[in-house]
């Protein structure tokens, strides 16, 4: 009896032994995530690219002049009219007065010469020409102002809550003014819809009419995971750095603004990216269109519809905790077709113990069309009763 009772304690503290070895490996899988860093700046911001995710903020609405910041929206502009088609790589633009005596940083186009859109878009990036920008300006709008009008309006419909613009430079002027939160969106937009233009924000220098510059954005040459944005000086904003780094899959935007001096605003921006790439992970979920679950049709020519999601969903968690996640699908009862592919019939929830990730909109995958008379009428009854006794 003595000697069972034994082999019943051996085994006891054998379990216990096993349940606490799982418990520490369980501990050390996930990171202890430390106070995001605090800069030395007005204010800045941090997200994942393919998520959307803010990792950390400051000031991030705050409205504050983005000096040349704001030519990353003018040239969007042009890369938004070369998808439409509305412009070529190899049209020429002449250059006005204007354009031509155009204060501040500069490409050095001369007036009543004509050149290239390809050259200009290099001339607005790498160079951060002002002479460029308005040159861009005119030639897409007619005018700076009429130009300024079209990036408010594209503006509001990317959802920039707290920027308005008024010149295509980002030249000092009244009620011109954006927030790093708004220009964080500006650049994920422009990564991940235009990024056959998106390379040449990486390019070192750039050189037109026999004079060669330089891209100002310090960390091309110290990190080789960044491959761009933009920077943006005057003495209201301070010195800016829009930035974006790609490590194994991971894409990272961050936005800082008001920084002290040229080498203050890379070495802020490099300690976001750092803390970011350090103690998060982005994850895709699922792909677009991959089928999540069915639903059952009433009165279709299917019993049954597919179910996915019109994008792929990705993600970002602090390091070590996406075995924690959890999906919760919802299906809207009582599906009636017909059913067009893209209408939406539930929703997908992902949650991280009680706090809700993300959710997005379960869709239909496929085209469901109406069954013949004596099916409908059948399912009617059927559906008829159903309500009846519940």
């Amino acid at each position: 009896m003595l000697v069972l009772s034994f082999k019943k304690l051996s085994a006891f503290f054998s379990a216990l032994l096993l349940l606490t070895a799982l418990l520490i490996q369980s501990a050390q899988a996930q990171v202890m995530i430390p106070a995001a860093p605090q800069l030395s700046a007005t204010a800045w911001i941090l997200i994942d690219a393919n998520s959307g995710k803010v990792i950390t903020e400051h000031n991030a609405d705050q409205r504050i002049p983005p000096a040349s910041l704001t030519k990353m929206m003018t040239s969007y502009l042009l890369e938004y009219e070369l998808k439409q088609g509305n412009v070529a790589l190899d049209d020429m633009v002449r250059i006005s007065v204007k354009a031509w005596r155009t204060p501040g940083s500069r490409m050095f186009i001369r007036e009543g010469t004509y050149v290239s859109i390809s050259d200009l878009l290099r001339g607005v990036i790498i160079q951060s020409g002002n002479d460029a920008s308005v040159a861009v300006a005119e030639h897409l709008a007619g005018s700076e102002e009429s130009f300024a009008d079209i990036m408010n309006q594209h503006a509001s419909a990317m959802g920039m809550k707290n920027t308005q613009f008024r010149n295509a430079t980002g030249l000092p002027e009244d009620q011109h003014y954006s927030s790093a939160r708004d220009l964080a969106l500006l650049s994920q937009v422009k990564i991940l819809d235009y990024p056959e233009h998106y390379a040449i924000y990486s390019e070192r220098e750039f050189t037109y009419n026999n004079i060669t510059q330089s891209n100002r954005n310090r960390l091309l040459w110290r990190d080789n995971t960044v491959d761009g944005l933009k920077t943006g000086h005057t003495d209201d904003a301070g010195y800016c750095l829009a930035a974006s780094a790609e490590r194994e899959g991971m894409r990272l935007i961050s936005v800082v603004m008001g920084a002290r001096s040229d080498e203050g605003r890379a070495q802020e921006s490099q300690k976001l990216l750092t803390y970011g790439f350090r103690y998060f992970e982005t994850t895709r979920l699922y792909k677009q269109y991959q089928v999540l679950d069915t639903a059952k049709i009433w009165k279709g020519a299917n019993s049954s519809v597919q179910l996915g999601l019109t994008e792929d969903l990705y993600a970002t968690l602090p390091r070590g905790y996406e075995s924690n996640l959890k999906a919760d699908i919802q299906i809207n009862p009582n599906i009636k077709a017909p059913i067009n592919a893209g209408e939406i019939l539930g929703n997908l929830v992902i949650s991280l113990g009680d706090e809700v990730i993300t959710q997005k909109p379960l869709v239909a995958l496929e085209n469901i069309e109406k069954a013949g008379f004596f099916k409908r009428l059948w399912h009617s009854l059927v559906i008829f009763f159903i309500g009846l006794f519940s």
